[in-house]
């Protein structure tokens, strides 16, 4: 029994540096990490500003909607549903609509998107035929309105255009 372990073990390449023995990889040196404090964060610091104009305040559009225009149609919940080409302030990403039912509405999100108004987006309901954009905490980041075929455009919080296609 002790010749058998031995000849497996011999015949191991682990063991027995064979053809298809890989030499272990050299360490990679690293940068040491930096400690200290960090300022506390606000939350609401990144929503509402407007890369053209930092001073910009985010518009109240619970308070003051967007107006509908006089072509606006008739929206159903899954027209919405899916992903989308989302188009604002020189930012082109992509955004995901499902009807998980979520605080304010139905559950949204983005991706690759730069403008922190709309990486922020996390949610989306129906108000007659206009499409709101939430953020998580439930403030309104975005009204649209469909316009063309397949195509929805409105404002941001900061006031900037923007538009939903597909």
């Amino acid at each position: 029994m002790a010749v058998a372990l031995v000849a497996a073990v011999a015949g191991c390449q682990r063991f027995s540096r064979g053809p298809n023995y890989a030499e272990p990889l050299p360490a990679t040196p690293t940068t040491p990490v930096n400690s200290g404090n960090l300022s506390p964060l606000d939350p609401n610091a990144a929503l509402g500003t407007d890369p053209n104009n930092p001073g910009a305040q985010p518009a109240d559009l619970a308070s003051n909607p967007v107006s509908a225009p006089a072509d606006a149609k008739e929206v159903g919940r899954t027209d919405l549903l899916g992903g989308w080409n989302l188009s604002s302030a020189g930012d082109n990403c992509k955004a995901f609509m499902t009807l998980t039912t979520w605080s304010g509405g139905y559950r949204a999100n983005t991706r690759g998107c730069a403008n922190p108004v709309l990486t922020g987006i996390a949610a989306w309901d129906l108000s007659g035929n206009q499409v709101v954009l939430k953020d998580g905490t439930g403030l309104i980041v975005a009204q649209l309105y469909s316009s063309a075929a397949g195509q929805f455009n409105g404002q941001t919080s900061t006031g900037a255009p923007i538009s939903l296609y597909r």
